[in-house]
């Protein structure tokens, strides 16, 4: 089983993506903003971050930023689950650090 964390401040959208995960067979964590998800990523070391851009706490930029300058888990792919799908936006978010882009 592969546990991903979901950092998403949207109820409505973190139910959405930890109903899905647990529909393929993974096992969901989740935090609701920035900050906190920098530490659950610390302290639970997830496979996989999927990571909103627009968080209470810290945005989804400086949540990568600082994942991706911890060695303990800067190697643990970040995808940013964004409504930003403006032309550059995915280069933008990809020259952060991001691992993958969804919008």
């Amino acid at each position: 089983m592969v546990r991903v964390l979901v950092i998403e401040d949207n109820p409505a959208s973190l139910d959405l993506m930890i109903y899905l995960l647990k529909a393929f067979g993974h096992t969901p964590l989740s935090s609701r903003d920035g900050l906190e998800g920098i530490e659950t990523a610390k302290r639970e070391r997830p496979d996989l971050i999927l990571c909103d851009i627009q968080l209470p706490g810290a945005d989804g930029i400086e949540v990568c930023r600082q994942l991706k300058k911890d060695p303990a888990v800067r190697d643990i792919p970040i995808v940013a689950v964004t409504a930003y799908a403006m032309v550059g936006d995915r280069d933008k978010l990809l020259s952060e650090g991001f691992n993958g882009y969804l919008s």
